[in-house]
């Protein structure tokens, strides 16, 4: 149990940091406020978190057909990704950048400074089977219906009686989709006046624990409550919650806080003698359901917006019954018609004394279940004369549809059929686009400047830059050699060496010493002739980074060892990479942390006052925060009796509970990773935070966490990198005569090498000129495709323009006169 003086310590610290920030925001109150209201109601993408696989050809159509047509064209959202607030996407516009493979990407990591601090979602692209950007065009747009690729019964099948401006075709059209497409959108829910966190008159609500987005795999929850008339007005009084079995998990009697005028008990069936002995607060219930509810739980409740605020709690995702069963001009049916109708029980009989909120609550559920499993379609014809009056008007497919049958599916034509302008541009080729569409240029610099001269963009834009296909087949170097490079570079990354150890000390019990820094990828042992040492592969970035911290001068049986990472020509600037990777993008927000066991701890020491790397140091300024404590520093050497402790296992058990409990403290947390693999426990944690300066306070009391045993870092992998990194280690890069290279050998700069990077700082500087001048609320899409009949991986970059003022200007690496990376300051504009 932690020492309360020290969990008080750690809140302080965590108050006094984010008490800077508030200052910092107050100062430019005036200039920032309006644009990040803004900003909560523009387009933006978010990864689904069970997407770790390389995005294939397929799911990129995915997010290009759903960018492009919406649900207003019948498309669904993409299997991998959400699009929020797609209907506020202005225009699409795709660059595939033919040539360059993932590996291109880091190995000129630092000198591809648009893409890297533009982009916020990267995802490994598998290499397509054929042309790319001609299958963009002719690619079949198939309308979506909740599991892609399947065909329902009800598509199929004519229609006969439901016209397509029937209250619920015409908002859920006529196809079956998953949970997700009925859930609210935030617009609907400020619209409608429901609780949403920042919105005004709810500044007091509980905000639950929920994750950004949710699936079709969510859970479903009914919520029912019944209120009591107070001197302030209606007040909760009970309240009752079902699983998506219909299991009672909640139902809770809750003494309103103000003086009761009226029970209301022919509704509520609250009485005087029920309420006189309860003692439980509308806060404790708040707690109770944000224990019981997962963060990707979905509720569903009748006018649930009457729930929620009586809750006075704040949960984003929302099905609301009396919206799917909907009426014509906003009218709703009863809770009651519904389940007489629909699902054939009787609730809210005569015979019982007001309502019982958990019948409701299972009511509801059920008709969201149904709702679901059944279709919009199939539900207004089966209960169409009993809820709607029965509509006699008769319509074949194609008109209920408006798409004439012989109208071709191509994506083209589809654009084309709602108005949108579209454009291809690049090397004359074999595209699937009417001529009047295509524009042929010779150079990528004369393409990029042509687009960039149009007065008015198109809708939808496809641009095919070649020339760096034509450096890599005229390079020297091959593909494949190039890839094995960046393979040995991102090894030698995560890899440290230590010693010298003892002659006892084996592979095994390296591995036990040093995986409490993050999980290992395998141990090596080394033996000269008078000492032994040890070769240590991570898995990540982040536990390389840790050891070097923490184990460096461990005292193990006498010995007291030295980490260090290796010394060959790939690791020269691997310390302008890391800094770089900590303040890229999509890292900013996160943080690596391992839980020690309490033997581990007793062994080392924490310096207490150590400094982060230089760059975090600058961001931490510019973002107006102090940082006093960072990263463990150097320990302090051990006693030879704690070996024998070093050699269990040296990593706690981390659960997600623990952690949030824990970082809690210092900002809304939005997600936690625990790799683990079956049967084995997680040894660490990404901690995603809804703000930067959630990770700066966190940082600032390092020395408290490391109290409670925790040793943290800022993010270094990408997160689309997990599976790369795995596959490094399968073979050993050899020579073009079959032998085996060292590091040294494969990292030397060539002539072509050198070519190489004046190629890709050409390329990310027209790119950064193009997304500078795409409009406002673009979805702007980089592909690095291989060619078709490369196995090796692409990268795809994705990002939303947004024309907005940041808050505050990062540092990121540039390059001074004379040729050496240097720190400037850079805005979007520049």
């Amino acid at each position: 149990m932690e020492p309360s003086h020290s969990r008080k310590r750690r809140k302080d610290n965590a108050s006094a940091t984010q008490g800077d920030v508030k200052r910092l925001k107050t100062e430019t109150k005036g200039e920032n406020v309006s644009h990040c209201s803004h900003r909560l109601h523009t387009p933006r993408i978010s990864v689904l978190r069970d997407h770790q696989q390389p995005m294939t050809q397929d799911e990129l159509m995915e997010l290009l057909h759903f960018a492009a047509l919406g649900k207003a064209g019948g498309i669904g959202q993409p299997s991998w990704c959400r699009l929020h607030h797609q209907r506020k996407v202005k225009a699409v516009n795709v660059v595939v950048v033919e040539g360059l493979t993932q590996s291109h990407f880091y190995k000129h990591y630092l000198t591809l400074q648009h893409l890297r601090t533009h982009y916020s979602t990267r995802v490994s692209f598998t290499p397509p089977s054929n042309n790319l950007t001609s299958e963009i065009f002719s690619r079949e747009v198939h309308e979506w219906d909740g599991s892609p690729g399947s065909q329902t019964e009800q598509e199929s099948r004519p229609l006969h009686k439901v016209p397509n401006w029937h209250p619920v075709i015409s908002k859920f059209g006529t196809k079956r989709r998953g949970p997700t497409a009925y859930v609210l959108t935030q617009e609907e829910m400020i619209k409608k006046r429901y609780p949403v966190k920042g919105m005004p008159g709810f500044e007091d609500f509980v905000c639950t624990d929920s994750d950004a987005c949710v699936s079709d795999s969510s859970p479903l929850y009914g919520l029912d409550c019944e209120m009591c008339l107070t001197e302030r007005g209606n007040e909760l009084a009970r309240v009752s919650l079902v699983d998506s079995d219909g299991k009672c998990m909640l139902d809770e009697l809750v003494k309103p806080q103000n003086r009761i005028i009226n029970y209301l008990t022919r509704f509520s069936g609250i009485t005087a003698a029920m309420l006189q002995p309860i003692t439980t607060t509308l806060r404790e219930v708040q707690v109770k359901l944000r224990k019981l509810l997962p963060r990707d739980a979905v509720l569903v409740g009748h006018s649930i917006d009457n729930d929620l605020i009586a809750l006075k709690l704040n949960h984003p995702h929302v099905i609301d019954t009396s919206l799917l069963y909907r009426k014509e001009f906003g009218q709703k049916f009863k809770l009651k018609v519904l389940a007489e109708t629909v699902l054939q029980r009787q609730i809210q009989t005569a015979d019982r004394r007001g309502h019982n909120p958990t019948e409701d609550a299972v009511a509801a559920l059920e008709l969201a279940q149904y709702f679901v499993k059944t279709g919009p379609l199939q539900v207004v014809e089966r209960h169409l004369e009993e809820l709607w009056g029965g509509y006699t008007v008769d319509l074949n497919e194609s008109n209920l549809c408006g798409v004439a049958p012989t109208l071709s599916n191509r994506f083209a034509d589809r654009l084309q059929k709602h108005g949108r302008s579209i454009a291809y541009l690049g090397k004359r080729g074999d595209v699937e686009l009417d001529l009047s569409h295509q524009q042929w240029h010779n150079s990528d610099k004369e393409l990029l400047a042509s687009f960039r001269r149009q007065t008015t963009f198109p809708f939808f834009s496809v641009l095919r830059l070649s020339s760096v296909l034509d450096q890599v087949n005229n390079s020297s170097s091959h593909q494949e050699r190039h890839y094995q490079r960046v393979c040995g570079s991102l090894r030698d990354a995560r890899m440290v060496f230590a010693g010298p150890f003892s002659a006892g000390f084996s592979e095994k019990d390296v591995s036990r010493l040093f995986r409490c820094c993050g999980p290992v990828q395998k141990v090596k042992m080394l033996k000269t002739v008078a000492r032994i040492h040890a070769e240590i592969e991570f898995e990540l970035l982040e536990g390389a980074l840790l050891a070097l911290k923490t184990l460096n001068g461990l005292k193990v049986q006498g010995q007291t060892i030295k980490v260090q990472r290796p010394v060959n020509e790939s690791m020269l600037d691997l310390d302008l990479t890391l800094d770089a990777l900590m303040g890229d993008k999509i890292n900013t927000n996160q943080l690596y942390a391992v839980k020690f066991n309490p033997h581990m701890t007793n062994c080392i020491q924490i310096s207490a006052k150590s400094s982060l790397d230089a760059t975090f140091v600058h961001h931490a300024k510019v973002n107006g925060l102090k940082l006093d404590a960072c990263i463990p520093g150097l320990p302090h050497g051990v006693e030879e009796s704690s070996v024998a402790k070093q050699r269990r296992p040296t990593s706690s058990k981390l659960t997600e509970e623990m952690l949030r409990e824990t970082f809690g403290i210092f900002g809304k947390v939005e997600r936690i990773v625990l790799p683990t693999k079956p049967g084995k426990r997680a040894r660490y944690a990404c901690i995603k935070f809804d703000s930067s300066e959630a990770v700066c306070a966190a940082l600032n009391a390092s020395e408290d966490l490391w109290k409670e045993k925790y040793v943290i870092c800022p993010s270094l992998t990408p997160p689309h990198l997990h599976s790369w990194v795995t596959a490094t280690t399968a073979t050993t890069p050899k020579d073009s005569e079959g032998e085996a290279v060292n590091g040294e050998t494969l990292m030397h700069t060539s002539p072509q090498d050198q070519d190489m990077e004046d190629v890709m700082r050409r390329l990310d500087h027209r790119l950064g000129k193009l997304f500078r001048s795409l409009p406002e609320c673009t979805l702007s899409v980089v592909v690095l495709q291989t060619s078709t009949r490369s196995h090796l991986p692409g990268l795809c970059l994705i990002e939303v323009k947004q024309d907005l003022l940041e808050p505050a200007t990062p540092f990121t690496l540039g390059t001074s006169a004379n040729g050496t990376p240097a720190r400037t300051s850079q805005s979007n504009g520049t």
